[in-house]
C-alpha cells in the first residue's frame, strides 16, 4: 500500500526536518512543519511564539511536574488545550491528503491510519553537534548542551501526551541514522519505501 502520509520524528540535529522537507519535495507531497504552528496559533489565539516553544517542547523539566500544572473547570491545562489543537489539526491534514508532517506527536495521533508511514531520525552526538553549530552559529559545546536539552523537553512532552517513550523504536516504520546514512541516502530510502 502506497503510504500517502508520512510522519517524521527527530532528535534535535540530526537533520530531520530538512530530510522531511526534501523528501515531500521528491514524492510532491505537502509538507507541514510550521505551517501547523500558524494554524494551532491562528485557532486557539495563542502567539505563534507560544505554539513554537510549547506544542513540541515540555515547559517542564520532568514529566512528575505536570501533576503541579494548573487546570481549568475542565481539568485541562494551557498545554492540554494547544495539544488538543495540534492533534485536530494533525487529523485535518491528514485526511487533505498526501503529506509529510515533523513533529507534534503526529505518529502517535495517527497511529490507527494504515497509509501512514511513521520514522523516526536520529544520529551520533558529533555530528548532531557539528550540525547545530553551523546552523545556530555556536561552539560545539553549546550545541551539545543545547541539543541535550531540546531532546529532554521533546522526550517529557512526547512521553506525557502519548504514554510511549520517544525514539522507542516499536513507535515507527523505520528509524535512520543519519550521520551514519547521510540525509542524501535518507531521503533516498524513504522515498522508495513510501511508493
Amino acid at each position: 500500500m502506497k503510504k500517502r502520509v508520512i510522519t517524521i520524528s527527530r532528535e534535535f540535529g540530526s537533520g530531520g526536518r530538512y530530510i522531511g522537507q526534501k523528501l515531500a519535495e521528491q514524492l510532491g507531497y505537502a509538507f507541514y512543519d510550521g505551517e501547523i504552528i500558524a494554524k494551532v496559533a491562528s485557532e486557539t489565539g495563542f502567539s505563534k511564539e507560544f505554539v513554537e516553544q510549547n506544542g513540541e517542547y515540555s515547559p517542564r523539566k520532568t514529566l512528575f511536574s505536570y501533576a503541579f500544572v494548573g487546570r481549568d473547570s475542565h481539568g485541562l491545562s494551557v498545554e492540554d488545550r494547544l495539544y488538543e489543537a495540534q492533534v485536530n489539526i494533525v487529523l485535518d491534514l491528514a485526511k487533505k491528503g498526501n503529506c509529510v508532517i515533523i513533529g507534534r506527536c503526529a505518529d502517535y495521533i495517527l497511529r490507527d491510519r494504515e497509509d501512514c508511514f511513521h520514522v523516526f531520525i536520529h544520529g551520533t552526538k558529533q555530528e548532531k553537534a557539528k550540525r547545530i553549530a553551523t546552523l545556530y552559529h555556536m561552539t560545539e559545546t553549546d550545541a551539545l548542551k543545547r541539543m541535550k536539552e531540546m531532546d529532554k523537553k521533546r522526550s517529557i512532552h512526547y512521553n506525557y501526551y502519548t504514554e510511549r517513550k520517544w525514539g522507542d523504536v516499536k513507535n515507527y516504520d523505520i528509524t535512520l541514522n543519519s550521520s551514519i546514512l547521510g540525509v542524501e541516502k535518507c531521503i533516498e530510502i524513504l522515498a522508495f519505501a513510501c511508493k
